[in-house]
């Protein structure tokens, strides 16, 4: 009976080592689905976003420089100027992930696959904070940076 002591908690620990449903649920909810999948349950938000954000055409200007640029000066770019770069289920190139191309919503709020298929507002981030901004708008890139007019002013 002895064994059992120290069976029970092997057995749970190797269960966490092993790929299964739970890992493919992780990596699901982890995947990018682009700024279209929105459009269906936030049809006006999406409409706003992709008629006045810079945002959502944020990635026009690195295809017209990206025959001037090395290899590490547009995966600077591609950091900031296009959804989930260097993520997984992320952007990785214009033919390979089109829909992923801009800057679009999953950017600020997340991988949005769970979301999407639950329609859960827990399985998204709702409301982004500064912080959440910083890693593209911070004073290395951009001078004036203001978040709050950023919410009225294309973002939604």
């Amino acid at each position: 009976m002895a064994w059992r002591a120290w069976l029970v908690p092997a057995l749970w620990g190797l269960a966490f080592l092993c790929p299964g449903p739970r890992g493919a649920a992780l990596a699901e909810e982890a995947r990018y689905v682009g700024t279209a999948a929105c459009a269906g349950c936030h049809p006006d938000q999406h409409a706003a976003f992709v008629k006045h954000s810079k945002k959502a055409h944020a990635s026009e200007n690195v295809r017209r420089m990206a025959v001037k640029l090395t290899p590490e000066e547009l995966a600077g770019c591609f950091a900031c100027h296009v959804t989930g770069y260097g993520q997984p289920g992320g952007f990785t190139s214009f033919a390979a992930t089109p829909g992923l191309a801009d800057a679009g919503c999953e950017v600020c709020h997340g991988p949005g696959a769970a979301h999407a298929a639950s329609g859960d507002p827990a399985a998204i981030r709702g409301k982004p904070t500064v912080a959440d901004c910083q890693g593209c708008h911070n004073e290395s890139r951009v001078r004036a940076f203001g978040y709050k007019p950023l919410l009225k002013a294309g973002a939604h």
